[in-house]
């Protein structure tokens, strides 16, 4: 064999050699494709019937939340009444404060007077008990 026979022969080997990297490389791509093109028919399959649950637990939400709006809307006046209750204790609170402030004042004032009424007395009571004595005297 020649030296450009050899070296032909090689160049053959090498090209034989790179064609089958190649068709390895090929075939392990096409697994590769394949694999992946049947993960996004499935995730594409649950994302549909995820959205299909999601549209449910909306419409559900949106029944729920009218529900809650109704009742609360039937709720309100008790707590309107409950407030207009406060409101009027707090009154009642204010009214017996005064009243209370009011009789106190009065009780001080009958207090004095009767104190001063019980010194009048006794001072008059001594003053008649004394003129008694000047006249039984005289």
């Amino acid at each position: 064999m020649t030296g450009g026979q050899i070296a032909g022969l090689i160049a053959a080997i090498a090209l034989l050699i790179l064609v089958l990297f190649i068709g390895m490389f090929l075939v392990k791509l096409n697994k590769t494709l394949g694999e992946l093109n049947r993960s996004m028919k499935t995730m594409t399959s649950d994302v549909d019937t995820l959205s299909h649950q999601t549209e449910n637990i909306m419409a559900n939400a949106n029944e729920l939340l009218a529900d809650v709006n109704q009742k609360v809307a039937k709720i309100d006046p008790v707590f309107q009444a409950a407030a207009d209750l406060g409101e009027s204790v707090s009154d009642l609170n204010t009214a017996t404060r005064k009243l209370t402030d009011r009789v106190g004042e009065t009780a001080k004032k009958s207090a004095t007077s009767s104190l001063a009424a019980r010194v009048g007395k006794t001072a008059f009571d001594l003053y008649r008990s004394r003129s008694r004595k000047h006249q039984t005297n005289d």
